[in-house]
């Protein structure tokens, strides 16, 4: 019997489904019976637990409270277990991943992420493939016996990835994620393939957990679009409380040339505004000296977010904004990497 532990935590989402056998209605799974129910996970030898979040939760209405509620349970948890692994909706995943990457510092342990496109108890069902490869990722130990993966990462479809890299891709095919701007951390087939190389390992093994879990929601997203009005973007910027905004621009960090446009964010930066720029495109990055509409951008005092996700810029600005009430410090550790979310 290996003494590997892993603590299994179903916060809700498809992969917690089953069918029913008269009535084909979904129900929530019974986490606790899960070796009764996939009995090839007996195989491992693992010490496998289980906690089900009550209620569980569609990944939909994921929010600040259940961040911190996840991570103040991982902290509470941590020294007793090798490995966690988090079922989790989805839609929202990406997000989650982020923010527990950036709540938890000096994290030496694997916290995988996964769930499934179809839920557990259909035939077809990806699920049990995520589950069981994330519970052995999650127990995985090198020769001096420290973990393969001691990251905040989401498993699915035989790859895993830095979670604060993640977008979901595709509702509807089984590879629901993709890390554009970052390798995988392993491939898996017949064997799991570490990629160590791309694998954030502690420069000094012991250190202890931290967990902060003060969040701010007082961000916002807009995303450029042609055609957009000069009052829509005013009254957007001028809502009560923002701190700070997102601001999903085109290619490597374009937006209208207009000088309307640039006076708008001009304003709002002299309001003491963060103004984070952020591409929509799926791969590349901000680069706002590429061109002259980027360069006005910076020159007005735009942050660039360089290869950022927008899941993981709103977890970084959301955490960021909840440790330091000076949005100068904010804007002081919005563009350094915290845990691997952009490239140096």
């Amino acid at each position: 019997m290996d003494n590997t532990s892993i603590l299994l935590i179903y916060t809700g989402g498809t992969i917690g489904m089953k069918q029913d056998p008269i009535s084909f209605d979904l129900r929530p799974f019974d986490f606790s019976q899960i070796l009764e129910e996939m009995p090839e996970l007996r195989k491992f030898g693992y010490n496998i637990e289980t906690y089900s979040f009550n209620p569980v939760i569609d990944s939909s209405d994921v929010d600040i409270p259940f961040w911190k509620h996840l991570a103040e349970l991982l902290e509470q948890n941590y020294e007793k277990y090798d490995g966690f692994v988090i079922l989790h909706g989805t839609d929202t995943m990406s997000f989650s991943a982020s923010a527990i990457s950036f709540m938890l510092s000096n994290n030496e342990k694997p916290i995988i992420f996964t769930g499934s496109q179809l839920p557990i108890g259909m035939l077809r069902t990806d699920g049990k493939e995520n589950l069981i490869s994330s519970i052995e990722i999650a127990a995985a130990k090198d020769s001096q016996g420290h973990p393969m993966v001691p990251e905040v990462c989401i498993y699915f479809e035989s790859h895993l990835y830095r979670g604060n890299r993640t977008t979901k891709y595709n509702a509807e095919n089984f590879r629901a994620f993709r890390s554009a701007n970052y390798p995988v951390l392993a491939d898996v087939g017949i064997h799991i393939k570490y990629n160590t190389q791309f694998i954030n390992y502690p420069k000094e093994w012991g250190k202890q957990l931290q967990v902060r879990t003060n969040m701010d929601p007082s961000a916002l997203i807009i995303k450029i679009t042609p055609g957009l009005r000069k009052d829509i973007l005013e009254s957007m910027l001028s809502i009560k409380g923002i701190r700070a905004v997102i601001l999903e621009t085109f290619g490597s960090g374009n937006a209208p040339s207009g000088k309307w446009f640039t006076e708008c964010i001009k304003e709002a930066i002299d309001k003491g505004i963060i103004i984070l720029n952020v591409t929509q495109c799926h791969a590349g990055k901000v680069d706002m000296g590429a061109y002259s509409t980027g360069k006005s951008l910076k020159d007005i005092g735009v942050i660039g977010g360089s290869d950022i996700t927008t899941e993981a810029a709103m977890a970084k600005l959301l955490f960021l904004l909840g440790q330091y009430p000076d949005n100068k410090d904010v804007r002081l550790f919005l563009e350094k990497n915290l845990c691997g979310e952009i490239s140096e």
